[in-house]
């Protein structure tokens, strides 16, 4: 019985995570789910952010309304803390917070920094698509 409890909560949390990636839109980062999405060369987009940043706080809410746009249904956001994830940084030669990098057909396709207007980072994120 215990057995089956644990599996059955195991199988869950899978299906939740697939289905998070297979339902497009905006997820914390995360180093695994981000690698499968680009190696499948599913439309992606890597935000980096900082808290402290002034432009990364005009962004987050065109984000946030760009990722729930139907055009939009294919596309992740992946939002990545620009103080911690030192590695994405250096591995995506990120030298500076509120920077979009987009990915289409697994490379690396746009990349912008600092765009605060709605029709600038759509069109940032229309080149995953």
């Amino acid at each position: 019985m215990t057995k089956t409890i644990i599996g059955r909560a195991v199988l869950g949390s899978l299906f939740l995570t697939l289905a998070s990636i297979a339902f497009a839109g905006e997820a914390p980062y995360n180093k695994t789910q981000f690698d499968q999405q680009v190696a499948t060369g599913k439309p992606t987009v890597v935000y980096l952010h900082a808290t402290w940043c002034p432009t990364c706080k005009i962004q987050q809410p065109i984000v946030d309304q760009l990722s729930s746009d139907a055009e939009f249904k294919s596309l992740t956001v992946f939002e990545a803390d620009y103080d911690t994830e030192t590695a994405l940084k250096k591995s995506l030669k990120i030298t500076q917070q509120s920077t979009f990098v987009v990915f289409k057909g697994g490379h690396e396709v746009a990349r912008s920094t600092g765009q605060t207007t709605e029709p600038a980072i759509r069109k940032t994120f229309e080149s995953a698509l």
